[in-house]
């Protein structure tokens, strides 16, 4: 299987990323991974869509190893052409890109598909979620009350309905500019206001009581909550301190998780859109009987879950890319054969 891997820079992420997790273990199984970034896609003008990519040397890694091979000069480094893949999986995050390289990988994604490559996830249904308001398509149940506006008297308006809210930038990540407003602590609302929405629209959501014991990640492949060896795959967030955010890049620590029957109900409220959208490998940012978040860019944590779990999970993304391959390839060969029964 010939694994092609979108993600922002070539060996630019920690070594304990998901992404570099999952290819070590594929390259570790003898399977051809070539990495490229959002930034090295060519479109050529016989039609051909290519990028330039690096592939580490054989051999057995860990993410650690495999993204120190990766560097110029160990790795096999060239020009190749995305139909040369059998899957082309986009991992790449727009929250942290230049404006031009946010939505690369989704066309040129969409290009691939043309000739036949199994993309993942679906370039069509990442477009659609481009920013959280991805998940304001989701049933109300499921999330929390929200308000999305640059105006901050409309923003102040639902801070004075809930009493406490949460702010954040409409798009990024990492627990950035998140903040916590009290209707009783007014003095620096406005000041708060200003730095969040400098850089567009803001995401105003009702304060979860829950979210004082922190947050759950918990991973969905193919619209059902991963599983592997009996273990699911997901792990725990806590703040410090009086810090709301749990989010690791913001200072939270790991705990195990315990996956009950609310977030096993949540799983499967969105599983169809999901599915419909053809979001293969999903992050579930869960707080209490609530969705704060649905990750689908480069959802990160498998490392995490594994840490606590005592479980391969990569093996497990693995084993289901080479079943979809070998679905693809399998019906190739049902249409070639009727193609030749025509002639």
């Amino acid at each position: 299987m010939r694994i092609g891997i979108v993600v922002n820079v070539m060996g630019g992420a920690e070594a304990g990323a998901t992404t570099y997790r999952v290819a070590a273990e594929a390259t570790n199984r003898g399977h051809e991974v070539w990495v490229m970034s959002s930034g090295g896609f060519s479109y050529e003008p016989d039609d051909r869509v290519g990028s330039l990519a690096r592939r580490v040397p054989a051999g057995r890694y860990d993410s650690e190893k495999f993204l120190a091979a990766l560097r110029p000069g160990k790795a096999d480094e060239r020009w190749i052409t995305l139909d040369e893949f059998d899957v082309l999986m986009l991992r790449s995050n727009p929250s942290v890109q230049s404006a031009w390289a946010q939505s690369a990988g989704i066309h040129f994604g969409r290009l691939a598909m043309r000739h036949g490559i199994l993309v993942l996830n679906d370039p069509d249904g990442l477009s659609r979620a481009m920013n959280k308001l991805y998940l304001q398509t989701f049933p109300e149940s499921v999330r929390p009350r929200t308000l999305v506006a640059r105006d901050p008297d409309r923003i102040k308006e639902f801070l004075q309905q809930e009493g406490t809210a949460i702010l954040k930038p409409l798009q990024g990540s990492g627990g950035k500019n998140v903040f916590v407003l009290r209707r009783e602590s007014p003095e620096n609302v406005d000041e708060v206001i200003r730095a969040v929405t400098r850089d567009g629209y803001v995401m105003a959501q009702e304060y979860l009581p829950a979210a004082a014991g922190g947050d759950t990640r918990m991973f969905l492949m193919n619209g059902v909550p991963l599983r592997h060896e009996g273990k699911f795959a997901a792990f725990r967030r806590v703040g410090t301190g009086d810090d709301v955010r749990s989010n690791i890049h913001a200072g939270g620590k790991l705990r195990r998780a315990v996956v009950d029957d609310e977030m096993l109900r949540l799983a499967e409220i969105v599983r169809p859109r999901l599915v419909e959208d053809g979001m293969f490998l999903v992050g579930l940012d869960i707080v209490g009987d609530k969705l704060l978040e649905i990750n689908v860019f480069s959802p990160g944590g498998l490392g995490s879950a594994a840490l606590f779990e005592k479980v391969n999970f990569n093996a497990a993304v693995v084993d289901a890319l080479e079943r979809k391959v070998d679905y693809v390839r399998s019906c190739n060969r049902v249409f070639s054969n009727v193609a030749l029964a025509t002639l």
